[in-house]
């Protein structure tokens, strides 16, 4: 059997160790529960951790992770992770997270047959058809890529907005959504600087009036 998983047991154990040298309550602290600002939306690539790249600790960040960091109105597992991060944990900012060198992004843009994954990549086409004109004027391959890449996190964005979870929240508290590009060359993230509060822009078809705030919800005996 390979054991190179190991490792990851001994790095715990450094990691529980160096913890408790810096601080001896720190997973007693942690243990309490938690209240973060942020729900990250990212990628699964493993070259992108949240709380790594952002120098931030355990707790800060509640984390939704996939293939090209896509927010889709069918998904039951992301739809999960917003309403429980908006309703009860009640996170300030939403980030989008997409990165420069994504292979879901990359894969989007041919036609090679992959299997079931090609289903969930048809998102991505989309944006690409979305925004042909300016995408096939991009001769680079690599620079079209990259466009496509913020594209695809700026379209993420508004999804999140059309959102009956995000407009909820809306009717009674401020929530922040953000658009990020994590750049893979240099670590450094680039904010799109997309839809960032209720304010600004939605397509009326998209937008609902009358919409119950979540403390609507709360039942009193």
């Amino acid at each position: 059997m390979d054991k190179s998983y190991q490792k990851l047991i001994q790095g715990n154990k450094l990691y529980a160790e160096t913890k408790l040298s810096e601080n001896s309550d720190y997973f007693k602290n942690l243990a309490k529960g938690q209240q973060p600002d942020y729900l990250w939306i990212g990628c699964s690539d493993s070259r992108v951790p949240a709380n790594e790249i952002t120098n931030t600790e355990s707790g800060e960040i509640f984390v939704h992770r996939n293939i090209a960091n896509l927010v889709v109105h069918t998904d039951t597992n992301l739809l999960s992770v917003l309403e429980y991060a908006v309703k009860y944990l009640k996170v300030k900012h939403i980030l989008v997270v997409g990165h420069y060198g994504c292979g879901g992004v990359l894969t989007a843009m041919t036609d090679i047959y992959h299997g079931h994954v090609d289903n969930w990549l048809r998102n991505i086409k989309d944006v690409y058809h979305q925004n042909s004109e300016e995408l096939d004027a991009i001769a680079d391959k690599t620079e079209r890529a990259n466009r496509l890449t913020e594209l695809n996190v700026i379209e993420q964005v508004r999804n999140l907005a059309k959102s009956t979870i995000v407009q909820r929240a809306w009717a009674e508290r401020d929530l922040y959504l953000h658009g990020w590009v994590y750049g893979m060359s240099n670590g450094l993230i680039k904010d799109l600087a997309v839809i960032h509060n209720s304010s600004e822009h939605i397509d009326p078809i998209y937008r609902y009036t009358h919409i119950k705030p979540w403390s609507a919800d709360i039942i009193t005996i």
